[in-house]
């Protein structure tokens, strides 16, 4: 196997932890979606997106820029908030026991 191949394969590994890791993160966004039904909230929260957004480019040591995770993560974010929100209105149309 060259260099090259080498690499590719580590990276190959790494995107499966990726999509394992996002699918954890979204299981965790629906259950928050539980209690936020519970509680009469909004799936959106701002104030609890700039703590995501500052805990990790505080935590940031690179190669990627502050600029570049905080892309990365208002896309993950969004979409953990997309699943968050479909959950919350399938809830809501359920009748009540």
């Amino acid at each position: 196997m060259n260099e090259l191949e080498v690499w590719r394969k580590k990276i190959d590994k790494i995107d499966l932890q990726l999509v394992g890791l996002l699918n954890e993160r979204t299981m965790c966004a629906i259950e928050i979606g539980k209690i936020k039904i519970t509680l009469g909230l909004d799936a959106y929260s701002p104030e609890r997106e700039g703590e995501v957004m500052r805990n990790v480019t505080s935590n940031n040591g690179g190669p990627l820029s502050s600029a570049a995770l905080r892309r990365l993560f208002e896309r993950i974010i969004d979409e953990a908030r997309s699943v968050e929100r479909v959950y919350m209105l399938d809830q809501k149309k359920k009748p009540k026991r």
